[in-house]
């Protein structure tokens, strides 16, 4: 059985028998519970993650109480750059909003696969220029926009979370309480 990250990079990259080989022994793919924290503030993150199957989300404890700043769902990257590349502590958290199955990858085996399958190095590039693009006009989008403005910007960018995600971390991913947002979906559910 051929594993299930050599089957998803086979959708961007031809991959050989060797570079093949090279995926399925450098990138495992693990399942973990709802509820799992991946990375802790402090910790130096040793990992990057693919989401096969699942939702994690990252987030902050600021003045004790949490922030959440991003979902990560299906065939999206979850990584920690700055610790990663760099070896330093983190200042945030990834946890598993339900039950996921990751492939899961280390940064020196990250190193091994760029010498082994060069093209990964190109896709890998690409694809962090992609998300980068995509976080700025996130927080441009942000910053510019009401609370209900965001809410009317999740309902057509991402529905599905709406049924993934608890009320309160949708809340605090959109700059608001629990109450504040069941305020603003009952306004839209009005009009």
């Amino acid at each position: 059985m051929q594993n299930e990250i050599v089957k998803l990079i086979s959708r961007y990259l031809e991959l050989s028998n060797d570079e093949a080989l090279a995926f399925d022994e450098c990138i495992p793919v693990k399942d973990f519970n709802k509820g799992d924290v991946l990375l802790r503030e402090g910790q130096i993150s040793r990992d990057s993650y693919f989401v096969i199957k699942g939702c994690i989300r990252k987030y902050y404890i600021i003045d004790g109480e949490e922030r959440t700043t991003e979902f990560y769902i299906e065939d999206e990257s979850v990584a920690s750059l700055q610790g990663y590349k760099n070896k330093t502590p983190s200042n945030h958290y990834f946890e598993c909003v339900e039950n996921s199955r990751l492939a899961v990858l280390n940064y020196d085996k990250e190193q091994e696969l760029f010498r082994r399958v060069p093209a990964y190095e190109t896709l890998c590039r690409m694809s962090m220029e992609n998300d980068f693009g995509e976080q700025q006009e996130a927080l441009s989008r942000f910053i510019v926009s009401s609370p209900e403005e965001r809410y009317k910007h999740l309902l057509e960018s991402r529905p599905d979370l709406l049924q993934r995600v608890p009320q309160y971390y949708l809340a605090s991913y959109l700059g608001v309480k629990p109450e504040s947002l069941s305020r603003i979906r009952k306004r839209i559910a009005g009009k």
